[in-house]
């Protein structure tokens, strides 16, 4: 691994910028090498992940698991599967959920990150805050954005956020397991040559 990649992340991880936003304390959590072929840029760390420090290690990423049709070992393993998400600490919890993102991590981190992962060929954006960030408002739901997802194959994929909360939507959009989730297994094994 390179120091600057290894300084980098060293850094991202030791991140305390919104600590006083923190119910629970900083605890960047974060997964990357420099081999890594896909980014997965979700929201933020939920309690479960913020306890144990594994991204997606919750329900949610049951879901994102099976959907990608990826072992726990083969999600797991930095050197296919880089993950980083909005906000890199859990945000704290809000009327009807966790609180958004932080708006603070994106930008101090971000490209900083990016700029050492040169293997990136797929990213996959879980959410309407990792996809304004990185696809602009060219659609005003994430519905829509989902909906047209050929319009950013094949570097980018977005997707609903996979939590069981979004039962409702799978149900009302079977378009999405029927049309995108088979293009999204095939390209994610392809770039992991699986």
């Amino acid at each position: 691994m390179s120091s600057l990649f290894e300084q980098r992340l060293m850094q991202a991880r030791a991140c305390s910028i919104c600590e006083a936003h923190l119910p629970l304390g900083p605890r960047p959590v974060l997964q990357m090498d420099p081999a890594a072929r896909i980014m997965i840029i979700g929201q933020a760390p939920g309690v479960r992940v913020h306890e144990t420090g594994i991204p997606w290690n919750d329900p949610s990423g049951d879901t994102l698991r099976r959907w990608l049709k990826l072992s726990r070992e083969q999600f797991y393993n930095p050197q296919l599967i880089a993950i980083m998400p909005m906000g890199f600490c859990y945000p704290g919890r809000g009327k009807s959920g966790d609180l958004p993102p932080r708006p603070e991590c994106a930008p101090a981190w971000h490209q900083q990150l990016l700029e050492v992962l040169p293997n990136i060929e797929l990213t996959l954006l879980i959410g309407q805050y990792a996809q304004r960030h990185y696809l602009g408002k060219q659609y005003k739901t994430l519905t829509e954005t989902v909906r047209h997802w050929q319009e950013f194959t094949p570097t980018r994929l977005p997707l609903p956020h996979p939590s069981p909360r979004n039962r409702y939507w799978l149900t009302k959009n079977p378009w999405f397991e029927q049309e995108e989730l088979p293009a999204l297994r095939q390209r994610v094994h392809q770039v992991l040559e699986l």
